[in-house]
């Protein structure tokens, strides 16, 4: 694998499924090399085989994002085999619903974790290699549930409102090293992860607040990141996008 690609490498975490994935394989269209970085590293690996054997360049990595010696040896290997770091997407999450009664300590702090300071502690190791190349990209996914609450989300729209806030101060502390740091909020998507999450109360809910009247597909999302990533959007910083089909515009939809 060259570390000479045309628009550098691109670092896509939870990118083996789901939104993630679909990231990676957008981005690779883009011309960016792929490092899929994911806790499931066999499954990592096999999109990063899909992606090359289509025309792109790409390479799985196993990554807890929320045990920092995980997140060193990822950016160590990255260092020593490709030097540098172009784009940073943090994507990996984690995400249940429990009212406040039932939430368990560990959850949160699992939550917590994996979903802000894992965040954190990639955008670390990856600045640094951004540096050293004069400029950079770091898209940070949050959701709308980091916008407006919804039943059940003290940890996960916790997590998600702290995300918004971490791009924020991100964006001004790297504004002069020519980094944007930006996050896209998607509303409901069409994954396994909300097959899994979404009671059928859930999606109906969301069928009635969406006034796009659908989920979204992880595609719509990835062309967020995608414009994000690109020279288009090089005085963009410190912003959430929402992707979510007018949810967080909405009022009453009814006359």
């Amino acid at each position: 694998m060259s570390a000479d690609h045309q628009l550098g490498v691109a670092v896509v975490t939870g990118g083996a499924a789901g939104i993630g994935e679909a990231i990676a394989r957008r981005l690779s269209a883009d011309g960016f090399m792929i490092v899929i970085a994911d806790l499931d590293s066999e499954r990592a690996e096999a999109v990063a085989s899909d992606i090359s054997a289509t025309g792109g360049e790409a390479s799985g990595r196993h990554v807890d994002v929320s045990a920092a010696e995980s997140v060193t040896a990822l950016f160590e290997w990255l260092t020593d085999h490709l030097g540098r770091c172009d784009v940073l997407v943090n994507n990996a999450g984690i995400a249940s619903t429990a009212p406040l009664s039932e939430l368990r300590l560990e959850r949160w702090e699992s939550t917590i974790g994996v979903n802000v300071t894992g965040a954190l502690l990639t955008t670390q190791h990856a600045v640094p290699l951004m540096r050293n190349r004069g400029r950079g990209r770091i898209v940070n996914i949050s959701s709308i549930s980091g916008v407006r609450a919804s039943a059940g989300r003290i940890a996960y729209g916790t997590s998600k409102a702290a995300i918004i806030g971490l791009t924020r101060q991100l964006a001004i502390e790297l504004a002069t090293d020519n980094i944007t740091v930006n996050s896209v909020a998607p509303g409901p998507v069409d994954t396994d992860l909300t097959r899994a999450v979404h009671t059928e109360a859930t999606r109906q809910s969301y069928l009635r607040l969406v006034p796009m009247n659908r989920y979204g597909r992880p595609e719509e999302i990835a062309a967020a990141v995608s414009f994000l990533c690109s020279e288009d959007a090089s005085y963009i910083t410190g912003h959430t996008i929402p992707v979510d089909g007018g949810f967080l515009a909405a009022g009453v939809l009814e006359i």
